[in-house]
């Protein structure tokens, strides 16, 4: 083989390491991540994880191969027959968490402020939610499987007033209310 057939085989190797490389990132990211599904046992919110570089590596080569990791019913359900996977397989990305979070604020004001939130900065500014007890509530505070019901009696809470309610909540000797600068909402006191 000449110094062509190489280069031309080197060129083919690496367009398909490139198509594989960009086949199992886009896996890996649909598939990783704590998951919401209907438990077909008891008809209830599960938390579950699925192996996510086993889906994303078997994604590579067709149909991924979708396993659980862990799951909230464990380690009392662990023997269970995993239907749950049926609903990932679907529409995994309708089953993350993050889904569930991003559709909840879409088109929200914030209770407090009532500023809109618009797309969510999940990395640095994160927003939270407002109890009906005017409590807020960080997102690694929630379990998993609760967020759907939470979702129906929590509002949507800015990271801003996430950090003054927090404030307030730990430190109310520190703190002074203007209830002209104020907008009245659950949490204000007079």
């Amino acid at each position: 083989m000449n110094w062509v057939g190489y280069a031309l085989a080197a060129a083919a190797a690496s367009i398909v390491v490139y198509i594989a490389t960009r086949m199992i990132r886009a896996a890996l990211i649909r598939y990783r991540g704590p998951m919401l599904v209907e438990c077909p046992e008891n008809h209830e919110m599960a938390a579950v994880a699925v192996k996510g570089a086993q889906a994303a590596i078997t994604a590579g080569f067709g149909d991924p191969r979708l396993e659980l990791k862990q799951c909230s019913r464990w380690p009392e359900r662990q023997e269970c027959g995993q239907q749950c996977l049926e609903q990932i397989e679907r529409s995994p990305s309708d089953c993350l968490v993050r889904t569930v979070a991003d559709r909840f604020y879409q088109g929200k004001t914030c209770a407090v402020c009532g500023t809109a939130l618009g797309e969510v900065d999940w990395m640095e500014r994160q927003p939270a939610l407002l109890g009906p007890d005017g409590r807020s509530v960080r997102w690694r505070d929630v379990a998993p499987e609760q967020l759907p019901a939470l979702l129906e009696t929590h509002r949507a809470l800015c990271f801003d007033c996430h950090v003054a309610e927090s404030f307030r909540q730990q430190h109310p000797e520190l703190v002074t209310d203007n209830p002209w600068a104020r907008p009245a909402g659950p949490s204000a006191t007079s």
